[in-house]
């Protein structure tokens, strides 16, 4: 998985060089551009170039000068929290539990720990064609319920609130979603299922029935989300160094990130992108 792309300048770059780009992120599911150093508005730049960015609709999340730059950090700036500490640790879609996911993820490290640094990956298109085909027939035109609601994270105005009240307001502000369990991928056309461990709360039939929820646990287990110790055959760790900037395909790949034990400097920032198409097309 994955490929590295060296010399690239998306101020340079034509047309096609940065059609050529999203069509190795398509293929490799990561491109790892190298030696890249981007001011926040150069990043969001390159994103709209890929397609059309969205912002994160929490605003605690969003850089102060470029809301459409999400900031993961642990590291405070001229005394301010920027951002958010320690955010997806978990294995996740980004936005899959919204209506409308996009199609591309950009992840640009600004501070890098020294220990435990890197993302790591499943491709869950790879992960549907190793399941047992019990359980390909299992989730056969079924569909999936995915929610915030598990890994919400409690901004300032929440302190002193009821968490029945928080809640509510997530149910009503970020309502369950209801995503095909198994989609084509309307640029590769493999089959991705469409999971997550951190988003995913049932699983039910074509009639919209529940059915058990331990054919998510089979199914999880089967695709290494629940391997705390990350040695599962299906995970990928990614890597990077100062400088590298990944590029990932959103639709076939889930994440989870790492975090030190101890408290390292660490700070990311993140622009995703709706490219072409839709995550995938109804019906298919």
């Amino acid at each position: 998985m994955g490929v590295a792309v060296a010399d690239f300048d998306h101020t340079a770059a034509s047309d096609a060089d940065i059609e050529a780009l999203k069509q190795a992120v398509y293929k490799h599911k990561i491109a790892v551009l190298k030696d890249q150093d981007l001011t926040p508005t150069a990043f969001h730049d390159l994103g709209k170039r890929l397609g059309r960015p969205e912002g994160y609709y929490e605003p605690m999340y969003r850089h102060p000068d470029h809301p459409e730059v999400f900031v993961s950090s642990n590291v405070p700036e001229n005394g301010k929290q920027i951002g958010v500490p320690k955010t997806g640790k978990f294995w996740h879609a980004d936005y899959q539990f919204m209506p409308d996911p996009f199609g591309i993820t950009l992840i640009y490290p600004q501070v890098i720990p020294e220990r435990n640094r890197g993302t790591c990956f499943i491709d869950m298109g790879e992960a549907y064609r190793k399941l047992p085909e019990e359980l390909k027939e299992a989730v056969a035109g079924t569909s999936c319920r995915h929610s915030v609601r598990k890994y919400f994270k409690i901004r300032p105005q929440d302190v002193y609130r009821p968490i029945s009240e928080i809640l509510k307001e997530v149910e009503t502000k970020t309502p369950p979603v209801v995503h095909p369990t198994v989609f084509v991928h309307p640029m590769t056309g493999e089959k991705v299922l469409y999971i997550s461990e951190g988003f995913t709360v049932g699983i039910e039939d074509a009639d919209g029935n529940a059915l058990d929820e331990e054919l998510l646990k089979r199914l999880f287990e089967a695709t290494g989300q629940l391997d705390e110790d990350q040695t599962h055959e299906n995970i990928h760790l990614q890597e990077f160094e100062k400088g590298d900037l990944l590029v990932w395909d959103n639709r076939s790949l889930i994440h989870r990130a790492r975090h030190t034990t101890t408290p390292e400097p660490t700070v990311s920032y993140r622009v995703t992108v709706h490219d072409t198409r839709k995550l995938y097309e109804t019906g298919a």
